[in-house]
Parts: structure tokens; sequence; C-alpha cells
């Protein structure tokens, strides 16, 4: 039972992790990108655009090391859900991440030699710049698909095998379902994704996953028949 309470402790503390740093990701980013003249609110925040695509990354890493983590327990129940949620969260995510990163981080040097061009000769560095923030828009947009499929899988896993309380795992099945209509709703524009309905949506996720993260970190798993022992 000491490597189930070790798992479950790893899996808590890279949620946590995962979520601090994409928390500080927008608080960093936001005001940049959503500036109308981001190029160069960037070049004169560089380091703070940097900070942000680091936290990016540091965020798809935690994330994508969970499913790998939770493997040994998850395929005790479906070995076959438990390599597709490895797919979905540990392989798609994060070169979703990966993508996201790349597109602030080459940002930097276009918004540093947009500022330098002068007003005469801004027209490609600005293309350039709507085509990154497009990538990482579209980037955001294929998350909000992979993410939630994820997400199904391991809740319905975690559901099925009482591995934490089903109240719980429940709480997290119907989250998910939230969180695909707020992505289905902002995808056919009938709210906007920073709208106050797109957030009373995502809560329910963003809240449960910190408090499951909490309960894995005291708690652990639940003792199940169906598992048989981890190795020390």
């Amino acid at each position: 039972m000491a490597a189930y309470k070790k798992t479950a402790r790893m899996v808590g503390v890279l949620f946590i992790i995962g979520t601090a740093a994409g928390v500080l990701s927008v608080v960093m980013s936001s005001p940049l990108l959503d500036a109308s003249d981001y190029l160069t609110e960037i070049s004169e925040n560089d380091t703070q655009m940097i900070t942000g695509a680091l936290c990016v990354l540091i965020m798809g890493l935690s994330l994508a090391m969970v499913p790998i983590v939770a493997f040994p327990v998850l395929k005790q129940q479906n070995e076959a859900l438990a390599l597709g949620y490895i797919v979905f969260r540990g392989a798609l995510e994060t070169v979703i991440y990966l993508v996201m990163v790349i597109s602030w981080l080459v940002l930097v040097p276009i918004s540093q030699e947009y500022v330098q061009a002068g007003a005469s000769d801004v027209s490609n560095f600005q293309a350039l710049g709507t085509l990154l923030v497009e990538t990482e828009e579209n980037a955001a947009v294929l998350m909000s698909i992979i993410f939630p499929l994820g997400a199904l899988i391991f809740y319905y896993l975690l559901y099925r095998s009482k591995l934490i309380p089903r109240w719980l795992s429940g709480w997290g099945l119907i989250a998910v379902v939230l969180f695909i209509a707020a992505a289905l709703l902002d995808m056919f524009d009938v709210i906007e994704t920073e709208s106050t309905t797109s957030t009373l949506l995502d809560m329910p996720m963003a809240f449960q996953e910190m408090v499951m993260a909490v309960w894995l970190i005291v708690k652990g798993f639940n003792p199940s028949p169906s598992l048989r022992s981890l190795p020390e």
C-alpha cells in the first residue's frame, strides 16, 4: 500500500504544479497578448513573455507525467484505456503545449525587430506576429478538444475502480461535460472565451482537480481488491 500512496502523492503534486504554472502563464502572458499593440508590449516586456512561455512548458511537462506515473495503477482497471490516457494527456497535449511555447518564444525576437524597424517597414513583422498568435489560438482550440477526452478516460477509470471516492470522480466527470460544453459554445461563437459564462463552466474542473490533488496527497488511493501489488 505504501507504493499506492507514493504514486497518489506524486499524481497530486504534479496536478498542483501544472495548475500553478498554468495560472502563472496566464497572468504573465494575457496582458501582453491582449494589448492592442501586442508586439510593442512584448518587446518592452520580453522577460515577462519568456517567463510565461516557461510556465506553459512546466505545466505541459508536469501534466504529461500524470498518466505515466498513474499508469501502473490505472492499467489494472483497463490497460487499453490507461494507454489511451497516456496518448491524450502524455503525448498529444504535450505537443500542443510545445507549439504554444515555441509560438510565444518566437514572438519575442519578432517584436524586437518590429520595434526597431520603425513605422515605414512593419507590415512583415505584423504579419508574422499575427500568424504566431493565430497558431497559439488554434493550438488552444485543439487543446479544448484533446484535454477533455483524456480527462474523461481518467475520471471513468477512477469512478469504476473507486480509487478515490465516487463523489470526487463523479464530480470530475460532470466537470468534463461542462468543460466540453464551454468549448463547443466558444467554438460556435455562442460565448466568448473569457466571458463569465465560459468561466463558470470551466471552474468546476479547476476546483475538482485541486480538491482531488489534495485528497491524493493526504489520503492516497483507496484500497481496492482489484489492484495487485506495485513494486516499492
